[in-house]
């Protein structure tokens, strides 16, 4: 998928573990361990196909943005395995569980603070540092929509689809965006590829709701139903809320903090009997459609092939 990018994604992989080396040996570990345990580097590579699109493409001036962007996710899921009380991510034991909630939120703070500081170093416009700031508020503000309705069993679909803009397509949508800025290229390009990353960060979440209910803890590195135990209505809850035989007993469930494993279970079963699978499917599969078609004309083959196989894969990506 990333054949294009394969060589500069290594070197982003190098720059990532300097990015939060540090002299305190604690400090270093937990950098570390956090920078390494897996991921898709999905989006630093969004940003450096759109540099690579562009006239004035050059590896170390994209770089320290690409870092800084995937230090940005890394730092928000820290704090968000500590409000989750999270063990695992990806298999992997997560910060908290294996140094405590203090030092993994301070780790992540280090690790914002090290995001914005190649930022102030690297010399971008304004605008760079703007949309990057814009992106942890959204990030925040995302994050807090969605703990103010958690136990709630909203029904409503805008109101999801304005947490999930928040929490993920606002952050792609950037990614594509200021690579598009740092790569040069024209503000109409850069327009679109915009549009493509907020498309795919709508189908990217859709999607990850959607494997929280279909997938097992052994799949996805994380508890199966995990959103539901939470308290956190996604939009196949969100249908069978609306459609279900069974609608009030689901309802009690997700409305209940004190929750069983059986009734986890339960209101898994009673969204699966409903089509709410089927219809996030076929949202997602809206969104990756328009993604596909905004994509700018102008964009070397190679590149667009790639953005099209992302957009692909997250169709069918099953973990």
């Amino acid at each position: 998928m990333f054949d294009v990018i394969k060589k500069d994604l290594e070197v982003l992989e190098q720059e990532l573990r300097k990015a939060v080396a540090s002299e305190h040996e604690l400090v270093n570990e937990v950098g570390t361990h956090i920078v390494t345990s897996g991921g898709k580097r999905l989006r630093p590579a969004l940003c450096l196909l759109a540099a690579r699109g562009g006239k004035d493409f050059d590896l170390q001036r994209i770089l320290p943005l690409a870092v800084s962007l995937e230090l940005i996710h890394t730092a928000s899921l820290v704090h968000d395995d500590v409000i989750d009380e999270s063990g695992t991510r990806r298999g992997e034991a997560t910060a908290n569980a294996k140094w405590g909630n203090q030092v993994a939120i301070l780790s992540g703070d280090y690790i914002f603070a090290r995001a914005f500081s190649l930022i102030a170093s690297a010399g971008y416009s304004n605008r760079v540092s703007l949309r990057l700031a814009e992106l942890v508020c959204n990030l925040s503000v995302g994050e807090i929509i969605q703990d103010n309705a958690v136990y709630q069993a909203s029904k409503g679909y805008e109101d999801y689809y304005c947490r999930i803009q928040k929490k993920t397509a606002d952050f792609l949508e950037i990614c594509c965006d200021l690579g598009a800025e740092v790569g040069g290229l024209a503000p109409e390009e850069g327009k679109q590829l915009a549009e493509y990353g907020h498309c795919i960060g709508m189908a990217f979440q859709i999607t990850d709701d959607l494997l929280d209910i279909l997938q097992t803890e052994e799949t996805m590195g994380k508890p199966a139903g995990n959103d539901i135990r939470q308290g956190i209505v996604t939009l196949p809850v969100i249908r069978a809320l609306e459609v279900s035989p069974e609608a009030e007993v689901l309802r009690d469930i997700v409305t209940n903090p004190e929750m069983t494993a059986a009734d986890v279970e339960r209101a898994l079963a009673i969204v699966k009997a409903t089509d709410g699978i089927d219809v996030a499917k076929e949202k997602a599969d809206e969104y990756l459609e328009r993604a596909k078609a905004t994509l700018p004309a102008s964009l070397p083959e190679e590149v667009k092939e790639a953005y099209v196989m992302v957009a692909d894969f997250i169709g069918d990506r099953d973990y």
